[in-house]
């Protein structure tokens, strides 16, 4: 079921975080895991950081979600990306047990969610609920403008 209104607040803050990789020259995607409408934990894209190559802006949240939650079972919560997740990371949606992912742009390259292919349509333990394109222009735009300073003025795309 989509709460298209109550899934903006969580969504603005993931792009924040997104914001926030950009400045730390990450790629920008950020994360937000809610429980019960409430912001439990968030995460930011840290690969580059940390020279950890699982450390995906979904992965950073779940794990201070089973932090918070002191379960790594993350049922009854919602997760919002500000891109679509890649198959490690829709992998860890499967196991961590969040009933609901939220995402906003698409991704074409490696998106598991629908672009490429339907992961959780796959015969799985536990199938979360997906509601994709939420704020999903501007998630792209960050993605967009990131991109583009990085090929500089001048430069194909």
């Amino acid at each position: 079921m989509c709460d298209y209104y109550g899934d903006l607040p969580p969504m603005r803050r993931a792009l924040e975080l997104a914001r926030q990789a950009a400045e730390a020259g990450e790629v920008p995607v950020g994360a937000v895991v809610t429980y019960k409408g409430q912001v439990i934990a968030e995460g930011r894209n840290r690969r580059e950081e940390t020279g950890d190559p699982t450390a995906h802006a979904e992965c950073e949240a779940l794990r201070a979600a089973a932090r918070v939650r002191n379960d790594w079972r993350l049922t009854g919560c919602t997760l919002y990306v500000t891109l679509e997740p890649c198959p490690m990371c829709a992998g860890a949606i499967v196991n961590a047990r969040v009933d609901r992912l939220v995402y906003g742009a698409a991704d074409p390259a490696a998106g598991c969610v629908g672009s490429n292919i339907q992961l959780f349509a796959l015969d799985f333990c536990h199938t979360p609920r997906v509601t994709p394109g939420v704020l999903a222009e501007e998630c792209a735009a960050v993605l967009s403008r990131f991109f583009a300073d990085r090929r500089g003025p001048g430069k194909n795309p």
